[in-house]
């Protein structure tokens, strides 16, 4: 048995209500939230980990058969045919700072190809939802990528991995690049809700390098569906394999960001 589009938006919605209802125990409002980290810069709170445990068994308890891989728990055994792609909370950082941006973000592939994805930002309640095929909504209405023709009047956003304190491949020259030939370059701290207002036509492009399949699957398919273009930051059709690194856009600027990226210094 495979899941439905509402079953994986039952999901989000119900863990973003464990996000939602945690938030106001974080430092400044009353309790505060348990905070580890598992490197410098890079934390994970105990409502990532509730997140996921209730999102973990709802799945093991009504598709028992399928693969499961979260960001906090890893790889779960099951039939590699039909494939569950979670973050249960994406943008742990700024949770744990009270900064409300941040998402749940739950795919499913059969046979490697991503066929349904949610994006669910809790303190907004948005809910954004592709089917491979039928479109992109925000709760429930059709959304479609920007027509910004060119970079010049472009609002771009990105992000950076973890190490950038150590690793010389950090991105910030591209963030470099693309801020002065840009309107601007946002950094939201979530890559699912950064792909999510590509497709809903907030933004208009999403680049980043090394990041994980929970961060990007669902968001890309999102933005697939609204008639945006995705590839790897080389123009690969596979965002998703390691090493994974995304290129988010609408038909316009997608080139155009491509060629910024692979433009030799």
């Amino acid at each position: 048995m495979s899941p439905t589009l509402s079953d994986l938006k039952t999901l989000a919605c119900q863990a973003g209500e464990i996000l939602r209802n945690g938030f106001n125990r974080r430092p400044g409002y009353g309790i505060p939230i348990q905070v580890s980290h598992k490197g410098v810069i890079d934390l994970v709170t105990e409502i990532d980990h509730r997140s996921e445990q209730f999102i973990l068994s709802e799945i093991q308890r009504r598709f028992p058969s399928h693969q499961i891989v979260t960001e906090e728990s890893g790889f779960h055994k099951g039939n590699s045919a039909e494939r569950w792609i979670i973050d249960p909370l994406d943008g742990s950082v700024n949770y744990a700072h009270g900064l409300p941006l941040f998402t749940v973000s739950i795919a499913y592939a059969q046979e490697g190809v991503v066929q349904l994805g949610v994006v669910y930002d809790p303190m907004q309640d948005e809910c954004f939802s592709a089917e491979r095929g039928s479109g992109a909504h925000l709760n429930g209405e059709p959304i479609h990528v920007s027509a910004v023709p060119d970079l010049n009047n472009s609002l771009l956003v990105s992000g950076f991995p973890y190490d950038i304190r150590t690793n010389p491949e950090n991105n910030l020259e591209n963030f470099k690049r693309f801020s002065l030939i840009s309107q601007a370059v946002r950094r939201l701290g979530s890559a699912a809700l950064d792909s999510a207002y590509v497709a809903a036509g907030r933004l208009d492009g999403f680049w980043e390098i090394r990041l994980s399949a929970w961060d990007i699957a669902a968001g890309g398919l999102i933005v697939q569906e609204a008639g945006g273009i995705v590839t790897n930051i080389h123009g690969g059709p596979d965002f998703i394999s390691a090493p994974q690194s995304i290129l988010a856009a609408n038909p316009f600027i997608h080139p155009q960001m491509l060629a910024v990226l692979n433009k030799k210094t």
